[in-house]
């Protein structure tokens, strides 16, 4: 089958949802499927690729990582000529929710095609972290959201009746449930996030959620686990990995280093728009622990310096809707120091706890973790993990998922 990916950004973009879109499109491609990824054109050099359809952008942020694509009749266009040019779409999958969404299912309503949409997203808590006014952005986004998926609207009209769109609220469960009741199927990357996505409504026709997790390369999964050594001797290692902006709460956990006394080497990978202030941060000198900026490195790489670390710190609360380094981390034995409590759920073993988002409640989790690790008596990970992470089998689940919508589609 051929299927078209819609997305916010450029899957070599940095992100958890880029990694996973990139991993979804090549074990797709292996198992025999054709996939086109539609997103905004980046405005760094990036490797060029006949699966991309790299639509006029602006950059969106001052890194020039990312860049951002206006829906409206000259998107329509661009986008109806590239896939023009290409063999015959079976299914659209939307792994989008802002201007990539809006794209997407514009594209899906005006050639008939069935939806798939993977949210990647807590609207509310997202936008919230990163504005200063998130309710007026959220009403401005719902209202843009009205007009921009008109099209969409009018074929689910036709095929349904009645006003799908039809929502009195402006909050961001209203945003997704408004893209959710445009798809045939909805798919979300953990089981918090699916319940709470049917919690509020967030729902396609059928009336429940796919959960398929995002998942991790299989050979590099062999590969790094084949060769993962004994631990180093020396102090504990911290790795935190991950999108600097606001909501990752980079910042809170240097300073939650810093008043934890902890005596660590402590990597920080990735890069974003705190990157200049977690440095300035760092060099004021405090703190016991050994701070190194790695930035951003191959995934590989990142794998490899994960099986390494002792543990994993996630930071974020609220905003993952899975929190795949937790995820990569476990499945290669790594444990990890956990904010968010849904995310420790879905991990179900392996994890320190932090038990509320203060600073002094990171910084007691993490001079926990530093004890264990220096005792040796750090929590196990739960090894099923491993396995049920691997693409490959969220591939043959989401293959799955594209061969009911489609049937479904067709009746």
């Amino acid at each position: 089958m051929h299927v078209v990916m819609f997305a916010d950004q450029h899957i070599e973009s940095l992100g958890g949802a880029q990694v996973s879109m990139r991993l979804q499109r090549r074990f797709l491609e292996r198992a025999g499927h054709t996939v086109t990824v539609v997103a905004p054109r980046m405005h760094r050099p990036v490797p060029g690729d006949p699966a991309y359809v790299d639509l006029r952008s602006t950059s969106a942020t001052p890194d020039r990582e990312y860049g951002f694509s206006w829906p409206g009749r000259r998107s329509d266009r661009e986008v109806d000529a590239a896939l023009a040019r290409r063999p015959p779409i079976d299914i659209v999958h939307v792994q989008a929710d802002f201007w990539g969404a809006f794209i997407g299912h514009r594209f899906a309503a005006r050639h008939g095609l069935p939806v798939v949409h993977t949210m990647h997203n807590r609207a509310d808590v997202g936008i919230e972290a990163t504005v200063p006014v998130p309710g007026l952005v959220l009403r401005a986004l719902n209202a843009w959201a009205r007009t921009a998926l008109r099209p969409a609207l009018a074929r689910r009209r036709a095929e349904r009746g009645g006003d799908t769109l039809a929502d009195g609220r402006s909050d961001g469960w209203a945003y997704l449930r408004r893209l959710a009741r445009l798809s045939d199927a909805v798919t979300a990357p953990s089981s918090h996030f699916a319940r709470r996505l049917e919690r509020h409504g967030a729902v396609p026709a059928a009336g429940s959620v796919d959960v398929i997790w995002n998942g991790i390369d299989d050979e590099l999964l062999d590969a790094v686990s084949t060769h993962r050594a004994a631990r180093r001797p020396g102090p504990p290692r911290f790795v935190w990995i991950g999108r600097m902006s606001p909501e990752k709460r980079l910042l809170p956990f240097l300073t939650a280093v810093a008043h934890s006394g902890i005596q660590a080497e402590v990597e920080i990978i990735g890069g974003g728009v705190q990157l200049r202030a977690a440095r300035r941060l760092v060099e004021r000198g405090w703190g016991e622990a050994s701070i190194v900026f790695s930035g951003r490195l191959p995934y590989a790489e990142t794998l490899a310096r994960l099986a390494d670390a002792d543990a994993v710190v996630q930071t974020s609360i609220g905003f993952e809707t899975q929190g795949m380094t937790v995820f990569e981390a476990a499945s290669l034995g790594t444990p990890a120091v956990v904010s968010d409590p849904d995310v420790a759920a879905e991990l179900g073993s392996g994890t320190w706890e932090v038990r509320d988002a203060t600073v002094p409640a990171l910084a007691d989790a993490l001079r926990r973790a530093a004890a264990d690790i220096a005792a040796g008596t750090t929590p196990a990970v739960d090894r099923d993990i491993a396995e049920r992470f691997r693409q490959s089998s969220r591939t043959a689940a989401m293959v799955g998922v594209y061969e009911r919508t489609i049937a479904q589609a067709r009746r």
